[in-house]
């Protein structure tokens, strides 16, 4: 994914008015709506003996895990394939071409509510097939507040500044892959995936300046090597 990118600035992504709406969202949104959502599921749960608390400690962690796992599957092998032809090449334009391009827009930074709706509805409604709520409850659970910590973090490492080295390192990491080799560092919520998938980059020395003509910042000049 090799292409010009412009920073703090932003683009239109469908000349449609309500899908170009439809395509933003403030970043407030997901916890907001799904914080409460999840929180009150499990309470229903708990309370109604559809699960217990040995249950939730441990599969909502699992449900985390999994959701990390999904993070880098998703990053890696769908929104980086660059499609084939006309409308699958759309199709990736949509899902993260343009987040390439455009890496400042705080409004593109979270998933908008048009997938992430169908995308939860899909993942309960196939846990709700396979039966068994003890588990497949919490899991769930797990997998929504490991998508909602994936939004915040991704926010996060674009418009605000670390405080800590892990803040620091995270945010390195995540501009390494917009800035200088989109190849690499495919998580963004964490980088021990891309330990484990092999994906880890090495820093570059100089990686020039932006197609703005900005001079990379010290984060945006960390980069990989193949």
């Amino acid at each position: 994914m090799g292409r010009s990118y412009f920073r703090h600035q932003s683009g239109r992504m469908f000349d449609n008015a309500f899908l170009e709406a439809c395509s933003k969202l403030h970043p407030a949104v997901p916890p907001l709506l799904y914080g409460p959502l999840t929180l009150g599921l499990l309470g229903w749960g708990l309370s109604g003996g559809w699960t217990t608390v040995g249950m939730s400690a441990l599969f909502v962690p699992l449900g985390v895990l999994t959701w990390l796992a999904m993070e880098y599957c998703i990053h890696r092998f769908f929104f980086h394939w660059e499609g084939n032809g006309p409308i699958t090449r759309r199709v990736h334009e949509i899902a993260h071409g343009y987040h390439h391009k455009y890496p400042d827009d705080a409004q593109r930074l979270v998933m908008p509510l048009s997938v992430s709706i169908p995308m939860a509805l899909l993942i309960g409604g196939l846990l709700w097939l396979v039966g068994h709520p003890a588990q497949t409850l919490p899991y769930f659970v797990g997998i929504v507040w490991g998508y909602l910590f994936y939004d915040f973090m991704h926010w996060s490492t674009h418009h605000r500044t670390p405080r800590t080295a892990w803040g620091r390192e995270l945010r390195a990491h995540h501009m390494a892959h917009h800035f200088a080799t989109p190849d690499r560092n495919f998580g963004i919520s964490n980088r021990w995936v891309d330990r484990v998938m092999g994906s880890v980059g090495r820093r570059l020395r100089d990686a020039g300046k932006d197609a703005s003509g900005e001079a990379p910042s010290p984060e945006e000049r960390s980069g990989v090597k193949p």
